[in-house]
């Protein structure tokens, strides 16, 4: 089975991320080997981040961090106060809250290198959650102008509607999804906006001067890694999916596809 939406399955940017994002790096890695052989090869980096304020993602990527709420009233132990006959109840909390501790991200980042230097040419980095918020939103965006000041093609691809994007710019559409194509030795920025409904692009991956272009196609990678996955058996369609909140019509748009979906 494929994923039931045209472009981006807004399903995948919770708890199943981290699996989708190591899935999506390497069927991009294996889009790209034929391609740019003998010359290049592609590889997989990973790269280890501290989530050092896991709290946004408590329910949504990071399902399993204790919290327990309190769901009702019980009976109350008794603790005399003063007196033998004055009795005071403990007040049960509210909530209990386990301590946050930093939780390691282990990213994947598709690199391309050059066989002759093992030089790298391309990084294409699928953003995580930690990427997009401080404090790991500041040390990436330090990360992507190494990159670029190094001599590095950078592609950076977001498929993940929450969170605070790492390049503004007034000339960039308010958009869910957005791939973003820095070319080394130039100051411009290429830029692919996409919407929920609106289907997944073929993006260009640049190499050394003066190969030519060669190119990922993202739908194709996402319907493989789903079927490979088997994703919608992780998956209720007939729940909301995360975070942020869709608005009314396109709400409507994602029933009308979900309540499509033959039960298991």
């Amino acid at each position: 089975m494929k994923s039931p939406f045209p472009g981006m399955d807004p399903f995948l940017e919770g708890y199943l991320w981290p699996d989708v994002h190591n899935e999506l790096a390497a069927a991009i890695k294996a889009q790209l080997a034929p391609q740019i052989a003998p010359k290049y090869v592609a590889r997989l980096e990973l790269y280890t981040v501290d989530d050092s304020s896991p709290e946004s993602e408590i329910g949504i990527m990071y399902p399993d961090v204790e919290i327990l709420r309190r769901t009702s009233i019980v009976s109350e132990p008794m603790v005399a106060y003063g007196a033998a006959t004055e009795v005071v109840p403990i007040s049960e909390p509210t909530v209990i809250i386990a301590s946050n501790k930093a939780i390691s991200i282990n990213i994947p980042v598709v690199e391309i290198r050059d066989v002759a230097k093992n030089r790298l040419i391309t990084a294409i980095e699928i953003l995580s959650p930690v990427n997009k918020r401080k404090p790991g939103l500041d040390a990436y965006q330090e990360k992507r102008m190494d990159l670029h000041r190094s001599g590095v093609h950078l592609l950076e691809i977001d498929l993940l509607r929450r969170g605070t994007r790492p390049f503004v710019h007034p000339r960039l559409p308010q958009s869910d999804y957005l791939v973003l194509l820095m070319r080394a030795g130039t100051q411009k920025t290429e830029a692919w906006a996409f919407n929920l409904p609106e289907s997944l692009p073929v993006l260009p991956i640049p190499l050394a001067h003066p190969d030519a272009d060669v190119q990922i196609n993202l739908r194709q990678a996402l319907d493989l890694i789903y079927e490979r996955s088997m994703y919608q058996l992780s998956i209720d369609y007939k729940q909301d999916p995360p975070p942020p909140e869709l608005n009314v019509e396109i709400e409507a748009w994602l029933r009308g596809i979900t309540e499509a979906i033959p039960s298991t």
